[in-house]
């Protein structure tokens, strides 16, 4: 006969799960479009990781969606290949040789990795872009820097599609212009113009921050979309959370319930935001 003791570890387990009951009826049926990028996406074991996580928020019912960005990866074949970038403002100009490295990195290695570790970690996980079934249509954000596009109108009807057949969808930030060209879209701009569409309960901006910060660096862990307008304008937002944050407001005013941006180098880091009490980052509510 096999004797085992109580393990305090599996004790705590147990008891885990119980209190995370409440918050998985919560979102049973809910639309969380999950935005990857910066450590998330750095190594195999965080991505391991975060596969994980979102199966195991399909398997209770969750809708993810995933859109993710790739510069990094853009950087380093643009390098390899010998692609000079010209540069506006510090912005890269996307011209028709960049293009097509940005739609072959994007759509092919990067979209393939995350479908590849969803669906070993017993997913089951669709690659697209932006330009499958219409989902994104693009303007040109700014002449003067090339193929890259400001999402015009969006269909989600393929999204919805899969989701009565369990799937989780992966997006590349790609986009398709009024005259069949292809545009590329900032990785957070595509999440929040998707989440939008969906109108979805969460947008999770995954980042390598803790979150948006005060004065004194102290983590806001909840802010409305007036607070954030005005720590943008007292200079306490600045640099590279204003992108994020713009998204946010932009997301939360086509109907998405709430934004977080929260720090992706935090293990299990989405479970956190979702089903627990503590979060993993700053909340953005309308009001």
């Amino acid at each position: 006969m096999k004797t085992q003791d109580m393990n305090r570890d599996w004790i705590a387990t147990a008891r885990t799960l119980s209190q995370a009951l409440p918050y998985m009826q919560r979102y049973t049926g809910a639309t969380v479009v999950i935005k990857l990028g910066g450590h998330a996406m750095g190594s195999d074991e965080a991505m391991e990781s975060f596969a994980n996580d979102v199966v195991l928020m399909r398997q209770v019912g969750v809708n993810p969606v995933i859109v993710h960005g790739g510069g990094p990866m853009i950087n380093d074949m643009l390098k390899r290949l010998d692609i000079q970038s010209e540069f506006v403002d510090g912005k890269r100009v996307t011209d028709a040789a960049t293009m097509e490295v940005v739609e072959m990195v994007l759509s092919g290695v990067v979209n393939k990795r995350i479908v590849q570790a969803i669906n070993r970690a017993g997913g089951k996980a669709v690659g697209l872009s932006g330009k499958d079934a219409n989902l994104i249509t693009c303007d040109q954000t700014d002449p003067a820097l090339g193929l890259v596009g400001t999402p015009a109108r969006m269909d989600p009807t393929i999204l919805s599609t899969l989701f009565e057949r369990s799937m989780i969808p992966v997006i590349a930030p790609l986009g398709s212009g009024q005259n069949g060209e292809t545009f590329n879209i900032n990785g957070d701009t595509a999440a929040g113009a998707i989440a939008g569409a969906l109108k979805a309960d969460r947008l999770l901006l995954l980042t390598d921050v803790s979150g948006v910060k005060n004065a004194d660096g102290d983590v806001l862990t909840e802010l409305t979309a007036d607070q954030i307008r005005d720590l943008t304008a007292d200079g306490t937002i600045a640099g590279g959370m204003i992108p994020k944050t713009e998204t946010a407001l932009d997301a939360i005013a086509s109907g998405v319930r709430a934004v977080v941006i929260l720090d992706g180098r935090a293990p299990n880091a989405c479970l956190l935001e979702l089903f627990t009490d503590h979060g993993a980052g700053s909340i953005i509510r309308p009001r």
